[in-house]
């Protein structure tokens, strides 16, 4: 096989599938082509809304289907609860040798502390942060980089 030049011998011209759209991008202006742009970054944006709408109606789902459990726990242990506090207050006045009332007003007393810290701490656990779309911030921040790079 020769290796030299051949003047008549002409070199095939590299494929290329171009089809009208590539055509199209190619003589838009820049104008143009910041529209497209803006009008995908849009498009992209509302795409974005609809997931996050989608997410946090799943959330709501989530906690909507775990109501009727909590409150149906929540009144049975509520009622065995104050049978208890009963029973702590009788027998406070019956090992002190105290009337019933100062019996009441003990065990009330501590019932209302321990129910003030549990509060507390369960208010301290239900923040804004535990109820943001995670999925829907992480798809904005990488369509924000991927805007950026394009841009460049």
């Amino acid at each position: 096989m020769s290796t030299q030049y051949d003047p008549d011998r002409v070199p095939p011209k590299p494929a290329r599938a171009v089809n009208d759209d590539a055509r199209a991008l190619d003589t838009r202006s820049v104008p143009e082509l910041l529209a497209d742009m803006v009008n995908q970054l849009t498009l992209l944006f509302r795409k974005e809304v609809q997931l996050a709408r989608a997410e946090m109606g799943e959330k709501a789902s989530e906690v909507g289907n775990a109501i009727p459990g909590i409150a149906g726990g929540a009144g049975l242990a509520f009622g065995g609860l104050i049978l208890m506090l009963f029973a702590a207050a009788a027998g406070i006045s019956a090992w002190f040798d105290l009337a019933a009332g100062w019996g009441l007003l003990i065990v009330g007393v501590l019932a209302a502390l321990i129910g003030y810290a549990l509060v507390r701490a369960g208010a301290s656990r239900l923040k804004a942060t535990n109820l943001t779309p995670h999925r829907t911030a992480e798809q904005l921040s990488r369509d924000a980089q991927a805007a950026k790079e394009q841009v460049r």
